[in-house]
Formats: structure tokens, C-alpha cells, sequence
């Protein structure tokens, strides 16, 4: 179901079993996979692929050359960076034990990964699946996330450690005053609590 108010490249690929929200913007050679759901307000980049069953929120951007595979719950208002890749099998092979090549998805699990709400991650990341990105965490270029990030987290590197907490607004916080607190954005004026 694709709302008429979306826009869709020529180029772009959508399954007729996608639902698509109001006001979204799909761009060329995009893919959009069946039972795939979007959200309204999304943006998606140049060869995005969207796989089935994927569900993204409101307000979401996704940029160029983007995979999200089965498994994957992106929240509202998630940025992703270019040329981050999601996984969702953590034992891949191509072939059974027998030496059969894999076909069907009983032949793996799939695992979730959730993007929670605000979070941004940045270019040329590698989420590997099972794991929770915390609301408005910011992952770092080129990081591999291979555990649970907290909200607001600051995170990066390969692999993906803690390095400090951001504000809402993305900006590094101060050091904490207060045991509830994660620290103090100078910009915004206010002090982030656990």
C-alpha cells in the first residue's frame, strides 16, 4: 500500500506488498522488499535496499548504498549514514551441513536488531545483528557495533566502545554533576538524565 503523496525514482524497485507512508521520497535503483513497512517523512538515498519484512518509523533519513536486512526495527527520526550494513544471521553460511546450498529462511535464524528512536550511525558502519541502539546514540564512521549501545551513548571504533554521552541535539555533553545525570549540553542548557 504507497500512499499517493510519495515519491518513487523511476529507477527505484518497490514490492506491491510494501506499505510506503505519506510523504516519503525513495531514490534511484532503491530496492523496497515484500511486507517491508515505512513510515511517513522518510528519505531514502541511491541504491538503498530494504529488505522484507524490514520496519522503519517516521522521519527516518537513509543514505546512499544503505543495507537493512530482515530483522532489522529502525525507529522514528533515525539518521543512517552512507554505506552502513546491517547484518542478521550470526553463524552465515551458504550452504547446509550436507553441502546443500541454503534456500529457504528455515535454513538460518535471523536475529533483531533494533535502531531506537533519534539515534544517528554513521557512515561506513557495520551493525551486526542482535543488538539495541539506544535512543539518540551516536555511532562514529567506519564503527563495527557488536553489542547493546545505551541511549545517548557515544560510541566508536572497531569494536564500537563507549567514548562519552550526546545530547539530543548530537553535541558531546559535560561531565556529569549528579549521579542521575549523564552530563550537561552547553548548547541546549539542559542536563541529560539517565
Amino acid at each position: 500500500m504507497i500512499k499517493k503523496e510519495v515519491q518513487i525514482h523511476p529507477t527505484a524497485e518497490v514490492s506491491n506488498t510494501a506499505q510506503i507512508g505519506e510523504n516519503t521520497k525513495i531514490w534511484h535503483q532503491s530496492q523496497i522488499r515484500e511486507e517491508a513497512k515505512i513510515g511517513k517523512n522518510c528519505i531514502f538515498g541511491k541504491n538503498v535496499y530494504i529488505d522484507k519484512n524490514v520496519i522503519i518509523g517516521n522521519n527516518v533519513k537513509i543514505q546512499n548504498n544503505v543495507s537493512v536486512y530482515d530483522g532489522v526495527i529502525i525507529e522514528d527520526g533515525v539518521f543512517v549514514g552512507p554505506h552502513v550494513s546491517f547484518t542478521n544471521d550470526k553463524i552465515p553460511r551458504a550452504i547446509n551441513p550436507n553441502g546443500s546450498l541454503k534456500l529457504e529462511q528455515s535454513d538460518w535464524k535471523i536475529d533483531k536488531t533494533i535502531v531506537k528512536k533519534g539515534s544517528s550511525i554513521g557512515c561506513g558502519s557495520i551493525i551486526l545483528c542482535g543488538t539495541t541502539i539506544g535512543r539518540f546514540a551516536l555511532v562514529g564512521a567506519g564503527s563495527v557495533v557488536t553489542k547493546d549501545i545505551p541511549d545517548h551513548a557515544l560510541v566508536y571504533g572497531n569494536p564500537a566502545r563507549i567514548r562519552g554521552y550526546v545530547c539530543i541535539c548530537g553535541k558531546k555533553l559535560q561531565p556529569p554533576n549528579s549521579s542521575e545525570s549523564l552530563g550537561y549540553c552547553n548548547d541546549c542548557k539542559i542536563s541529560v538524565t539517565k
